[in-house]
C-alpha cells in the first residue's frame, strides 16, 4: 500500500513538533533537549488526518484528531505539522514507546509514524 512515490513523499516532508524542525535521518540537539525536558527518551509524531493518505475535509480531520488525542490517554505532550509540496497535516507528539503509537496509527488507518528518540535521528516507521 505504501508506493515508492508515497514513501518518498513521507521522507521529504518537513515535519515539526512544538515549533522544532524535524527531518527524517537528521539528528537534532534541540529535539533531544525537548524530549529531555519532558522526561522522555522516545516519542512519536502521529496523525489521524487523511487516512491511507486520502484527502478528507478539514472538519472531518479535526474530529478524528480529537479522537486520536483521546485514545492516546494523556500521552500527548505537544503538537506539530507535516508539510509537503501541496498539503499539510496536523500531528500529535505522543510520548512513550512508539509501539503503542503504531497501534493507534493502525486504528486510525495511518500508513506511518515518525519515531523520535534522544540521541538518534528521527526515522519513519511504516505502520
Amino acid at each position: 500500500m505504501l508506493t515508492p512515490k508515497l514513501l518518498r513523499a513521507f521522507r521529504t516532508t518537513r515535519y515539526e513538533a512544538e515549533g522544532l524542525p524535524i527531518r527524517i535521518g537528521r539528528r537534532s540537539h534541540a529535539l533531544d533537549a525537548m524530549l529531555a525536558a519532558h522526561g522522555m527518551r522516545e516519542a512519536a509524531l502521529a496523525t489521524a488526518w487523511n487516512p491511507f493518505s486520502h484527502a478528507m475535509p478539514r472538519g472531518w480531520n479535526d474530529g478524528m484528531q480529537d479522537r486520536l488525542r483521546q485514545h492516546a490517554r494523556g500521552r500527548v505532550i505537544g503538537q506539530g505539522w507535516g508539510r509537503g509540496r501541496d498539503w499539510a497535516e496536523h500531528h500529535l507528539l505522543i510520548a512513550g514507546d512508539p509501539r503503542r503509537t503504531v497501534v493507534l496509527a493502525r486504528r486510525f488507518r495511518q500508513l506511518a509514524i515518525i519515531i523520535l528518540a534522544r540521541g538518534q535521528a528521527p526515522r519513519l516507521l511504516v505502520a
